[in-house]
């Protein structure tokens, strides 16, 4: 089998090749008289322009590139009439949410306009030492330092992402052109690795002619600025550390339209002052408020490609969603304009075009309500895992009353049963929930619980229509089929059932944007080895156990290779885990043993596969990787570590900080072996009459919980993996136990008898 899959991987795999761009140094006479200095330098700027207009039109690529941060812009801020210079922006290019993704301190969920800014110039996320935000320290003179950069590189330096800050501005100086920051922000964007900027002015205005910049910066601050405003009594100046208070809920409507307003005049600034072999490129790079958002992303004139960005959505192979890109990727994109050779540092990917004939209004709405979607999922998610959490236990609590004390009789365990196969499809009910916008209802809360319970109920429906209702795996096995050929089948299309699913992604979050998430994952993997089992069970019945074996060892493979495939699931971890599950699976379905050597070697070819799909994926072009031939780059690069710690790191402290999964992987698991595999008040265990009426249940079981815990170990979700997984394994299990346990009346103690009289002969 394993052959097999690595022979897929082999066709599959597109041919290497690489990139090179050259790179030239610029000096200048150190001890020349000043008036000469001036000169040379006005002469220089001239050629560098010329230079790069040349280069520019060679390759079909714009002559400079033009950014404009907005920190804290939504699509909802935008109107034709009080925002005319964005609007037509908007209509001219392509659009897209920005996920402001950035490394701010543990514990506050938003990103401060500095980290933005500093995320931007590395290409990687980058963050501040500080809890609370500040406005950017404002330099002070023409070509001037930083404030304050050697701090920010020495605080960055020591993080587990380690940003090279200064990326982006040095690149431009190193190819032998001039970089212009307008604005304090727009410094710290556009310096070089040493804090410096080549022009700097407090707007674009003061910068003049942008024909001899290859690179432009500008900073439309407003929104920043009216979230961070002065301290009551500090009489510091904007932008002092230290000299600003947060409102969380971020400027007021009257602040925030005239904020928006101010923004749109400086971008109509730009436009006016725009070279017109140029590219423009304008992001929200942070948030201005203390709740996180999808911001704005813009781009018009030319693409990397040479041709200019078509009118609609953009994307970026670092999200492969339409209408989503990140700040990591704005670094790229501005690099690959250029014509330079973006380095290992910078993670983000260019932007493309996605040509769509909907109005303006149609796509920003659309984006806008995508940022409603975003925002209304990280506010429900916390209240609905943890009230998901209390129906199971209290579920698994009431069932076992049922089972151990016989209350209810035979109608109480049809009950149970019914209940059961609902719980089993509350999983992929909640993938299935994004074909329906409850965040759009006016309690967004009851939208989800009920969208979420009307399609689990749907999905039993459908599980006990049919007439594999009347075997004891029937049900179950129509629940796990459909849970693991909805999520195959959303993977391959594009993982759409997954953004903003309360199970799925977080755009605002930026932890990932395609492929299997983990709790996808072990909704996936679960739903898979059950469902086989099923399926093993009917064919054996008939006679063909062979048959069975090649169909769930083909269908497994299948199932395997789409959460490892770069192009599919894309999922590191999951793959020895679930190969080891699935190899465990079928060796007791064949009958044999499960000896270490065995699950050891399972194992290693769950390694040896995803190490060949990494390899595979690292052979193709540095832009088309995904993080799993960026992690083979980085072993190469020795660099593994660090990663491999960031991920421990954060399984332990999900596992250690989120209580509410722990606690219900314990109970499901206290559910299995002290309540379903211990005898009842109904006679034998139940999970002992299920195995004996259903043999592959036993195979199926121990395949997904030996799947689910080499995941846990595996994945950065920690516990997370596990739960997910038993929350499909243990209610459908349950589901065949009360079927296997029906024909059989409840034993009832009988009354004792009374002492035997003696046999004895009377005494003499």
């Amino acid at each position: 089998m394993l052959s097999v899959l690595v022979l897929l991987v082999a066709v599959l795999a597109s041919p290497p090749w690489a990139g090179t761009a050259g790179a030239a140094a610029r000096t200048t006479a150190e001890d020349a008289a000043a008036a000469v200095e001036d000169a040379a330098a006005a002469v220089e700027a001239v050629a560098t322009a010329e230079a790069g207009r040349a280069v520019g039109h060679a390759a079909g690529r714009p002559a400079r590139v033009v950014v404009v941060g907005v920190p804290g812009l939504l699509w909802s801020d935008l109107d034709p009439r009080r925002t005319p210079n964005l609007w037509k922006t908007a209509g001219s290019g392509g659009a897209a949410s920005l996920s402001t993704r950035a490394n701010p301190p543990r514990g506050r969920g938003f990103i401060c306009p500095v980290e933005g800014w500093l995320t931007f110039s590395a290409g990687q996320r980058a963050g501040t030492p500080a809890m609370d935000c500040a406005l950017p320290a404002q330099p002070r003179a023409s070509g001037a330092q930083v404030p304050g950069w050697a701090d920010l590189v020495s605080f960055n330096a020591g993080t587990s992402y380690e940003p090279v800050l200064g990326q982006l501005g040095q690149l431009v100086a190193d190819s032998g052109g001039k970089t212009a920051a307008a604005g304090p922000g727009a410094a710290l964007g556009a310096a070089d690795r040493s804090g410096r900027v080549a022009a700097y002015a407090e707007t674009v205005e003061g910068l003049g002619d942008l024909a001899p910049y290859r690179l432009v910066v500008v900073e439309a601050g407003d929104l920043a600025r009216a979230w961070l405003r002065p301290a009551p009594g500090t009489g510091g100046p904007p932008g002092a550390p230290g000299g600003q208070e947060e409102d969380p809920d971020g400027p007021g409507e009257r602040a925030r339209d005239a904020a928006v307003a101010g923004i749109d005049r400086q971008v109509g600034a730009v436009l006016d002052r725009l070279p017109p072999d140029s590219a423009l490129l304008i992001a929200g790079l942070s948030d201005a408020s203390g709740v996180a958002h999808l911001h704005v992303a813009m781009a018009s004139g030319p693409s990397p490609d040479g041709t200019p960005y078509p009118r609609g959505l953009l994307t970026a192979a670092s999200t492969r969603q339409d209408g989503l890109v990140t700040t990591t990727d704005l670094t790229a994109t501005a690099i690959a304009l250029l014509g330079l050779h973006a380095p290992k540092g910078v993670v983000g990917r260019a932007w493309t075009g996605v040509p769509s004939d909907e109005p303006t209004a149609a796509v920003v709405a659309g984006l806008a309500r995508e940022n409603t979607a975003s925002r209304v999922v990280n506010r429900v998610r916390g209240p609905f895992f943890g009230g998901f959490v209390a129906v199971q236990i209290l579920f698994y609590l009431l069932a076992a009353a049922a089972f151990r004390r016989g209350w209810g009789g035979v109608r109480a365990l049809a009950s149970v049963r019914a209940v059961a196969v609902v719980g089993g499809s509350i999983a992929v009910a909640t993938f299935l929930a994004q074909l329906v916008p409850w965040w759009a209802f006016p309690v967004p809360m009851a939208g989800v619980v009920l969208t979420i319970l009307g399609i689990a109920c749907a999905v039993t429906a459908v599980a006990f229509a049919g007439p594999w209702r009347a075997h004891v795996l029937g049900p179950p096995t129509a629940v796990a089929a459909v849970t693991s050929l909805t999520l195959l089948a959303d993977v391959v299309t594009g993982s759409t059932l997954q953004v903003n699913a309360v199970t799925g992604y977080e755009p605002v979050a930026g932890g990932r944007f395609y492929g299997f998430g983990n709790i996808a994952f072990a909704v996936y993997s679960a739903g898979t080895i059950i469902a086989l089992a099923g399926i093993a069970q009917w064919l054996t019945a008939r006679g063909r156990p062979r048959l069975a074996w090649a169909v769930c060892a083909l269908y497994g493979a299948l199932a395997v290779f789409a959460d490892g495939w770069p192009g599919w699931g894309a999922d590191f971890g999951g793959v020895p885990a679930f190969l080891t599950g699935l190899a465990v699976f079928l060796i007791l379905l064949a009958g044999r043993r499960v000896s270490v050597a065995k699950l050891a070697l399972a194992g290693l070819a769950g390694v040896a596969l995803i190490g060949a799909i990494a390899v595979a994926d690292w052979s193709r072009p540095a832009e088309r990787r995904t993080h799993l031939g960026a992690f083979v780059q980085q072993v190469l690069d020795g660099e593994a570590a660090t990663v491999v710690a960031r991920k421990f790191t954060a399984m332990v402290g999900i596992t250690v900080g989120n209580w509410p999964l722990t606690l219900l992987t314990l109970v499901a698991l206290a559910f299995l072996f002290l309540v379903l595999a211990r005898p009842s008040r109904w006679g034998a265990p139940a999970l002992g009459r299920a195995y004996a009426a259903a043999p592959a249940l036993r195979a199926g079981l121990i395949g997904a919980l030996t799947c689910a815990l080499i995941g846990f170990l595996m994945n950065d979700s920690g516990i997370a993996i596990p739960a997910m997984a038993l929350t499909v394994a243990v209610p459908l299990t349950l589901a065949a136990c009360v079927h296997a346990l029906r024909p059989a009346p409840p034993t009832t103690p009988e009354r004792p008898s009374a002492p035997a009289g003696t046999t004895a002969p009377p005494a003499a």
